[in-house]
């Protein structure tokens, strides 16, 4: 006679509770260790990119006064003249129109002289971004 074979019953496969609380507390280690460090960076990223803008669009402002003979009437005027492909964007306001012109030096014809943002605070090493 045959014997019936037994069929055990399987289990699935699975995680067990502790095994979720386990990992889910590293993941959160690590997210406590990083994020401190990430905004910061990012932060520093802004106001290397503000310089970088800032420089930038001086020194095409001065272009113009060199090949014109004046200053720009205003930013718009560089990016017409093809100076700029579009005005910079200041990573602080996250905005384009948001930079205060500056006016030349008296006796120069023209409008714009110098740029800063219009971002408010203090940057990194306590300077207002205006003073920037």
């Amino acid at each position: 006679m045959v014997s019936p074979m037994r069929i055990s019953p399987r289990r699935p496969r699975a995680f067990t509770l502790i095994e979720l609380l386990v990992v889910l507390g590293i993941v959160a280690l690590l997210l406590t260790l990083a994020v401190p460090r990430f905004f910061p960076s990012i932060d520093s990223t802004k106001e290397t990119i503000l310089l970088e803008n800032l420089r930038n669009t001086r020194a095409i402002i001065d272009q113009y006064h060199a090949d014109t003979g004046r200053y720009p009437e205003s930013l718009e005027q560089l990016v017409e003249k093809k100076y700029l492909r579009e005005l910079p964007m200041d990573p602080i306001t996250e905005t384009r129109d948001g930079w205060i012109v500056e006016p030349p030096p008296e006796g120069e014809q023209g409008a714009v002289g110098n740029v800063r943002s219009s971002a408010p605070g203090n940057g990194r090493k306590g300077t207002a971004y205006a003073e920037w």
